[in-house]
């Protein structure tokens, strides 16, 4: 299993919460067929690269467009043989499941969305720091396709979000608070052997923690107003509850406010405070 003072390292976020699932999946899987009780976070990543990397590209090619049961011919395109599923024992079986359906044709699907959603964003901020770019494309505006080669981590979160507040029904929204979470350097770590290669630019995380706060949009609903809290939840960026806190004890309730219309704050507050009370 992992270290004691890994285990004594509690995740606070979504991300932290689903990177160490993926870790004590490996873990239990070294531990039981291999007989490994101790292993390297790195070492853990590794031994399950290549099957997380298929999952996820497989997780992220079928999120934009839905599709949350999948054929065998799709888990061929993504490199996945259902033959040697075996192989991938552990792992696999925890977050991937068989499931047969009407006129007896099997079926495969995520145990739970979330982790579809979790290894969409893994694979996709592996592609940014590989330089993967085709994968990236449907979720870059135009003028930044040109110049994809450089592009930097926070025109990749921003695209994603921009994206993600198109989608009519939210089905995005999870994706793109996992990929803010994969921003930090503390999880690319926690990730090290899996994600290859680590982003650690100050200049654009305090970027994008300036865009979601001072984002202005017309017409986005309360449900679109709070993922932008969440994602900043999941950059570790509480400034935004403490502004809300902060407005709520003014007496100058009247002042203009950074993220959202006046109107709005009281219904995204709701949702906010819901939302901590959970995590407390």
């Amino acid at each position: 299993m992992l270290s004691t003072d890994k285990r004594r390292e509690m995740p606070t976020t979504l991300t932290e919460m689903s990177i160490h699932f993926l870790l004590i999946q490996t873990s239990l899987k070294n531990q039981k067929y291999h007989g490994r009780d101790e292993m390297d976070q790195q070492e853990l990543m590794e031994s399950d690269k290549e099957v997380l990397l298929k999952l996820g590209k497989l997780a992220f090619e079928n999120l934009e467009k839905g599709n949350l049961m999948f054929y065998e011919e799709d888990l061929k395109e993504c490199g996945i043989d259902v033959k040697e599923a075996s192989v991938y024992s552990g792992v696999c079986t925890q977050i991937f499941k068989e499931e047969s359906v009407l006129f007896q044709r099997v079926v495969y699907c995520f145990v739970h969305l979330s982790l579809q959603e979790f290894l969409s964003a893994v694979y996709m901020y592996h592609c940014y720091t590989t330089k993967n770019m085709d994968a990236l494309k449907p979720f870059l505006k135009r003028k930044s396709r040109a110049a994809s080669e450089e592009l930097t981590l926070h025109e990749l979160l921003k695209s994603a979000v921009d994206k993600a507040l198109e989608s009519k029904n939210g089905h995005l929204d999870l994706f793109v608070r996992f990929l803010h979470g994969m921003s930090l350097v503390s999880n690319q770590k926690l990730l090290r052997g899996l994600v290859t290669q680590t982003e650690s630019s100050p200049e654009s995380i305090q970027k994008t923690i300036r865009s979601l706060k001072v984002m202005q949009r017309k017409n986005i609903s309360p449900e679109r107003c709070i993922n932008l809290f969440h994602c900043l939840i999941e950059m570790k960026d509480h400034s935004v509850q403490e502004e809300i806190q902060a407005y709520w004890r003014s007496e100058n309730i009247s002042k203009n406010l950074t993220l959202l219309s006046v109107q709005r704050w009281p219904t995204c507050y709701r949702y906010q405070r819901r939302f901590w009370m959970c995590l407390t």
